[in-house]
């Protein structure tokens, strides 16, 4: 929670005149019984209409500056939760960025969306509903427990005997959500990461006929997450009917303890009619902060897993304060690499895979041409993802000129190379946009240099908006070697050595 709240910190102010509007709109609300009690033990029985006027109105005026003060309030936490989630996105992005290739190999792309999407906004209901709304319900029950004390201590304590029933039923509440939304959100995570994997390959799936079976397994993970949000639900439906029967025993015992004592002379009705009010007024934040605590528990379970994300620190380290490489030749040599495909620690203990590659030793001199051959699953990717270090070898080194590709920074050693991926991958913008990728070191002129030398202006400019035309999703308008070209003049774009 700690570490959740220090996220409000740059905000501390607004959060603060959001918590001052809220207490005042709370002791506004406490004006209410005091006024009825005035009316009943005081103006009526004078027969004081001036009386009953001027209670009237300061009761209707207490009510329109609450209206206001929660207006006020509403606009203002939701600006603060909507500027703490911009922050926490932006810092999960920018920490996926760093993250090396290995990482997203073995996390579905659905799942890292759900910390980005869903994860994030159950976090925004707890800091646009739920930090500031606590302060409020904390402030209103003990200013109701003070004025019922100030009113009449006796018929207060007999008040508070049920407390203890209305705790122990928020403890049992409490403990069955929070594991109930943990699985709401792990079910959640699981629809996003199969939806996603399954509408990307939805050619495979109907080329192969497999839509019975693949409805079949999402129909089972969507039922199971059915069946946590059905559990959660099942926990509310039981507490709030509680809670409400203990509001109505209370103010049972309010009736039976302060009417006997009215008879007697020792209790005014009036007191009694406050107490009725304030009694109802009480339990009310009481089931609010239960409520307010579910979205606590859903925040808890969703910050989880956004801060084990934050928290995996990348393991291919960018040597961001090394030397620069004043000229680059190119000679590029890999001494006795050794690599293979290890899990991460926390997910999973290492076992033995088998080597994808074993001593590998060989050299290439500047402007000499290497072709790489071998089966499927030799390692010819893995020698290119290890020299642009999207992985790094268990053993051995490669070098660069002589300088271990370690010590040197990854901006550098990546834009000095142009890589062509075997799968292509084109984003969302112009088919320009898609050469130069934003790099502002390409002007327009290299751009249309590079899709030349490849063959690509061609094609390019028979689109209508030519190096302007917006491309669809992965380049769906376009044919596979068309996109292929694409990923060529993108490589020479950046004019590699």
């Amino acid at each position: 929670m700690r570490r959740l709240l220090a996220y409000l910190r740059p905000y501390r102010w607004h959060v603060a005149a959001a918590v001052a509007i809220l207490i005042a709109a709370s002791g506004l609300a406490l004006i209410g019984p005091w006024l009825t009690k005035i009316a009943i033990d005081q103006a009526f029985p004078a027969g004081d209409l001036r009386l009953l006027a001027l209670l009237a109105g300061v009761y209707v005026g207490s009510l329109l500056v609450a209206a206001v003060l929660e207006y006020a309030r509403t606009l203002l936490t939701t600006w603060i939760g909507q500027r703490v989630m911009e922050d926490l996105r932006s810092q999960i992005f920018a920490h996926l960025q760093r993250l090396e290739l290995a990482f997203f190999d073995r996390n579905p792309v659905g799942r890292l969306m759900t910390r980005v999407t869903s994860d994030v906004e159950a976090l925004n209901d707890m800091f646009t509903s739920g930090v500031v709304t606590i302060f409020g319900d904390v402030f209103t029950i003990g200013a109701i427990v003070t004025a019922m004390l100030i009113l009449d201590w006796r018929l207060a304590l007999v008040t508070f005997t049920v407390l203890p029933l209305v705790f122990a039923s928020a403890w049992l509440f409490r403990t069955r959500v929070r594991r109930a939304y943990r699985d709401i959100r792990l079910r959640l995570a699981r629809i996003n990461a199969f939806l996603q994997e399954r509408i990307t390959g939805m050619s495979v799936t109907q080329l192969f006929r497999q839509e019975d079976q693949t409805f079949d397994r999402f129909d089972s993970i969507n039922r199971d997450h059915l069946s946590a949000h059905l559990r959660s639900i099942t926990y509310y439906a039981l507490f709030f009917p509680t809670v409400e029967i203990l509001a109505a025993l209370a103010m049972a015992l309010i009736i039976w303890y302060g009417g006997s004592e009215s008879l007697r002379g020792a209790m005014t009705v009036g007191t009694i009619a406050a107490f009725l009010q304030y009694a109802r007024r009480f339990f009310r934040p009481i089931q609010d902060l239960s409520e307010k605590y579910n979205i606590l528990q859903n925040a808890m379970a969703s910050s989880e897993r956004v801060f084990k994300l934050l928290d995996r620190e990348p393991t291919i380290d960018d040597p961001t304060d090394a030397e620069p490489m004043e000229r680059l030749e190119g000679r590029i040599a890999f001494e006795d690499v050794w690599f293979r495909y290890v899990e991460p620690k926390e997910l999973e203990k290492e076992g033995e895979e088998e080597w994808v590659l074993k001593g590998i030793d060989f050299v290439v001199e500047p402007g000499e041409r290497v072709a790489v051959v071998g089966a499927t699953g030799a390692g010819k990717s893995t020698l290119i993802n290890l020299l642009m270090r999207f992985y790094e070898p268990q053993r051995g080194r490669i070098t660069l000129d002589g300088r271990d590709i370690k010590d040197i920074p990854l901006s550098t050693l990546r834009t000095s190379m142009g890589l062509v991926l075997q799968d292509v991958y084109l984003f969302s913008g112009s088919a320009g946009w898609n050469i130069d990728l934003g790099r502002e070191e390409i002007d327009e002129e290299s751009v249309r240099r590079s899709a030349v030398r490849v063959g690509a202006d061609r094609y390019v400019r028979r689109l209508e908006g030519g190096y302007e035309e917006p491309l669809a999703e992965r380049g769906g308008n376009l044919s596979v070697g068309e996109r292929q070209l694409l990923s060529f003049a993108r490589a020479l774009a950046g004019d590699p050595r």
